[in-house]
């Protein structure tokens, strides 16, 4: 039997995602007091049901039930007795919450201890993170609208009878000048590259054109960091499975975010997949910086 375990913030699609589990077969509850879950899952297997899969959704509405620290020691010991359980992680920008939030009018489980909105959906970040840190799947919803949400949670999870990797590996990169990502277990600092963006031919280009590309990655430099790199993270990568890592997320950040980490998350991405390691790419900033070259910016 494998056990899924829905979580993250309120507004940020769990039901949606609970709906997904339910379409492709899974046995689902919603809103489940944590402290039943040891029994849930003792009576699953020993239960002749057909289905294979039981998807539980469980967060802070369960109010002074509802600790993310024994919840996730609670699943470590269930996992540690051969359970197989899967933590899907759902989250979103304060931004998309915030107006996911005022389109639906309804209220956000944390209001009902005097907190504004905002404030709600500040404190809720900070309890779930002992959860998230130990998510299977971390999927950020930041506008995206119902079928859009559907197809990135089939991208993401796949089908029930798919066997779950050992680890996935999430190579992002970002701008330095935008805060580091906090969900970063290794980040790499490309800043001493030489940066495209004082190129004038090159200044409006991103890493994932071939003349950028070419620039960060036919630099000397470039190769031996690269080559560095990629002994450390073979290096690493049994380590990680061998403690029973299910996630890992690079971070590679340049000033802004658009010429130089984009080309190294790119190679990165490109290395780690040919390791046999299951592996995204994504770019955290290189739109907002898109969005900003029709104006004078300070550096790229």
């Amino acid at each position: 039997m494998r056990y899924l375990i829905v979580t993250g913030q309120s507004g940020a699609g769990k039901t949606a995602c609970v709906h997904y589990l339910e379409d492709q077969g899974s046995f689902c509850m919603d809103n489940m007091p944590p402290m039943m879950l040891p029994r849930l899952v003792e009576a699953f297997n020993s239960a002749p049901i057909r289905q294979t899969s039981v998807t539980i959704a469980m967060d802070v509405r369960s109010g002074e039930f509802f600790d993310a620290d024994a919840v996730a020691g609670m699943i470590s010991e269930l996992r540690k007795m051969g359970n197989r359980i899967d933590i899907i992680f759902l989250e979103a920008s304060d931004e998309t919450l915030l107006d996911r939030y005022k389109e639906s009018r309804r209220d956000h489980p944390l209001t009902q201890e005097g907190l504004t909105l905002m404030q709600a959906i500040t404190e809720e970040r900070t309890r779930l993170q002992p959860l998230r840190e130990t998510a299977n799947f971390v999927i950020d919803t930041t506008g995206l609208r119902s079928r859009a949400l559907t197809a990135l949670l089939k991208k993401t999870l796949g089908g029930l009878n798919e066997e779950t990797p050992v680890m996935r590996a999430e190579v992002m990169s970002f701008g330095f000048k935008r805060g580091l990502p906090r969900q970063a277990d290794l980040v790499m600092d490309v800043r001493f590259l030489p940066n495209p963006f004082y190129i004038e031919s090159l200044c409006h280009h991103s890493g994932l054109d071939e003349d950028v590309r070419s620039y960060v990655m036919d630099n000397p430099t470039t190769r031996e960091f690269l080559s560095q790199w990629e002994k450390m993270l073979r290096f690493l990568i049994p380590h990680y499975m061998e403690e029973g890592k299910h996630r890992l997320v690079i971070a590679v950040g340049c000033t802004g975010g658009a010429h130089r980490s984009v080309a190294i998350a790119e190679a990165i991405g490109a290395f780690l997949r040919e390791t046999g390691l299951p592996t995204e790419v994504s770019h955290r900033d290189l739109q907002l910086e898109q969005a900003r070259w029709s104006t004078p910016i300070e550096e790229g």
